[in-house]
């Protein structure tokens, strides 16, 4: 066989043909390739059923070279999938795409945050598409529209589904795309149609630089599968994607059950039992080493029976939750074992139709509360809209419990302001050291703070000076980031400060700085500044940075 050819960080595809005809393909036959590296180290990949008599393997490499590879078939008797042999060619990558230069996201060397596949770092501007998958979502010219949209504000990461949706039964006609379903009616075998459709859109968002994190399923849906089958929808998922630079989530709320469940404590229970099974196996077919995490209610490691199958933790912060909770649920992510990068997966979804109604405003605070005092490894924005892909005269409609989270169009929500708002602090960071930020410890809450917010609904308790809701600052002091909520003058704690400083105000809003003309104020218990007024949203919240000179 004459050898393929790839560039670094590329995929190839290498196709099989079977001779022999298969009752259930997708069931029946189990195919391997394992490829050496020029210096011998050897991975092994799932090959998937592309329908028909083809099977396909995928494969990319960072290492240059020669790459044999051997096919192992689970029927040895069957010459055209066991035991065929050939070889790719890995040559450099001359292109710009950051993903395909670097390589796919990685847990960075501090164990906090993510680096590329080449130590580069990487930071994690998440938005939310669970039925991007669907025909709800035109190919291509309004997944093309919205990909580029995000790619433009600087967005990273793009979380889809991949065929089970939230917030509907299964076959429901929201959940289809052109070629149908993911699976058949009674979940017997995968739908390749499905998944060829899809495999344009994924690649397209790698082609735009915007990493996918693919979430397999939602939770609930294992009642319908069980384990073994969700492991064959997962084998047939990193069989498809794994040699693209994606990240892997096993599930949505993993432990949530069915909505209507009439025995919801024992089903969790149960959904975390099988799940944990489910994220064992997804690592033990692992053979590119992608990012394993999962989706949850609140916290990921809650979700597993042994938190170290992660390899970093999502969190869920509450769409109505105040900003001070948010930020202490970021906290606890960030004190808990194993040490592990932390990420808000799912938060306020901006103009989600609760009461009160998600704004901007909340959006923007989440997202800075949350981003400091989890270690500053990313965050996911959502726009309600976007998520569901709610269309121009057909929005998404009811979830099964009845509730209905908005009409937005998903093109009025995709130019909502929030995600522009993040995208210029995504901007700032990248101007800083932001891969060394960790959290700094802040005054705890106390009982008449929280006393004030239960009966006043608010995040402000009167006093003459405010600390920030959430802060992170290098190890080195050479930096330091504090989000403030209002226009109060400042306390803040000038140990780390033994030296002069540079420091300004930045608008969350609209990216603007203003300089702090006095930063010997800045220790605790001196008279302090305050932030400059209203922000661009007229809103008063600020992030003030602290810096060494130079």
């Amino acid at each position: 066989m004459n050898p393929d050819t790839a560039t670094a960080n590329h995929l190839i595809e290498i196709e099989f043909c079977s001779g022999k005809a298969y009752q259930d393909p997708f069931v029946d036959v189990i195919l391997d390739v394992t490829f050496t590296e020029p210096g011998g180290r050897q991975l092994t990949v799932p090959a998937f059923w592309a329908g028909g008599a083809r099977w396909l393997v995928r494969y990319a490499s960072a290492t240059m070279g020669v790459h044999p590879y051997t096919t192992q078939c689970n029927d040895v008797e069957n010459p055209g999938l066991h035991h065929i042999q050939g070889s790719v060619t890995v040559t450099p990558y001359e292109g710009d795409n950051l993903l395909l230069r670097h390589g796919a996201p990685k847990v960075a060397a501090d164990n906090r945050h993510f680096s590329y596949g080449d130590g580069t770092p990487f930071f994690w501007l998440g938005d939310t598409w669970w039925l991007g998958l669907t025909s709800r979502l035109n190919w291509p010219g309004d997944f093309q529209a919205l990909a580029k949209d995000r790619h433009d504000k600087g967005f990273t990461v793009v979380q889809i589904v991949a065929g089970l949706y939230p917030d509907m039964p299964a076959f429901d006609p929201r959940g289809a795309s052109l070629a149908g379903f993911s699976w058949n009616a009674d979940f017997t075998s995968i739908n390749p149609a499905f998944f060829d459709e899809a495999d344009a859109r994924i690649m397209h968002l790698v082609d735009m630089g915007l990493c996918p994190c693919i979430l397999g399923t939602w939770g609930y849906y294992l009642n319908w599968l069980g384990t073994e089958k969700m492991k064959l929808h997962w084998r047939y998922i990193m069989a498809r994607w794994g040699a693209l630079p994606v990240v892997f989530a096993a599930a949505g709320e993993q432990v949530m059950p069915w909505y209507l469940s009439e025995n919801k404590a024992a089903e969790s229970a149960w959904l975390k039992q099988e799940w944990s099974k489910v994220v064992r196996y997804m690592r033990e077919i692992n053979g590119f080493h992608r990012l394993i995490t999962t989706h949850p209610q609140t916290s990921g490691r809650s979700c597993v029976d042994d938190p170290g199958l992660l390899d970093f933790e999502m969190q869920q912060t509450g769409h109505g939750s105040p900003t001070v909770s948010h930020a202490a649920r970021a906290t606890e992510g960030w004190h808990a074992q194993p040490e592990m990068p932390v990420v808000c997966g799912e938060s306020r979804y901006e103009a989600l139709e609760i009461t009160p109604e998600v704004t901007t405003t909340d959006a923007r605070q989440a997202f800075w509360a949350h981003l400091l005092n989890s270690g500053c490894a990313g965050h996911t924005y959502g726009a309600n809209g976007v998520w569901q892909v709610n269309r121009e005269n057909d929005p998404f409609g009811n979830s099964p419990s009845g509730r209905n989270w908005g009409v937005t169009p998903w093109r009025q929500a995709m130019q909502l302001p929030g995600s522009a708002h993040l995208a210029r602090a995504k901007a700032l960071l990248l101007t800083l050291p932001w891969h060394r930020l960790e959290p700094i410890a802040l005054p705890s809450i106390s009982k008449l703070t929280q006393l004030w917010k239960k009966f006043f609904k608010s995040d402000l308790l009167p006093s003459r000076h405010q600390h920030p809701v959430a802060a992170a600052a290098t190890r080195d002091g050479e930096l330091a980031l504090y989000y403030f909520l209002d226009t109060r003058p400042i306390a803040v704690d000038g140990k780390p400060f033994a030296h002069p400083v540079d420091a300004f105000w930045f608008d969350p809003a609209n990216g603007n700085t203003t300089p702090m003309e006095n930063t010997k104020h800045l220790a605790r218990d001196q008279t302090p500044s305050a932030p400059p007024g209203k922000n661009g949203a007229g809103d008063t919240d600020w992030l003030l940075v602290v810096k060494r000179p130079g």
